[in-house]
């Protein structure tokens, strides 16, 4: 059985990328997602793109070649953020 992996990022106006701010595999994948949930941080699942994002190390920019996909991810949780806030 593979080990669950969590990766979180953090992007604000200013940044050139989005930056890798927590990640590991296991009971650390755990605390990071128990973490983003208490704190009602969004959390997106994307196996593929987390083995990606966990070859970084913390406080790397991501990839030029996974703009695309995390531009995709961030949108997403702006639209249900609004759409909470709405609520």
């Amino acid at each position: 059985m593979k080990r669950k992996k969590a990766v979180a990022l953090k992007y604000d106006k200013g940044y050139k990328a989005p930056i890798v701010t927590a990640l590991g595999a296991g009971k650390i994948a755990e605390s990071i997602i128990n973490l983003a949930s208490e704190n009602k941080i969004p959390i997106v699942e994307n196996k593929d793109l987390t083995e990606s994002l966990s070859m970084l190390n913390l406080g790397d920019t991501i990839p030029q070649e996974l703009y695309e996909t995390v531009a995709e991810i961030i949108a997403y949780i702006h639209r249900i953020s609004s759409k909470i806030e709405d609520f």
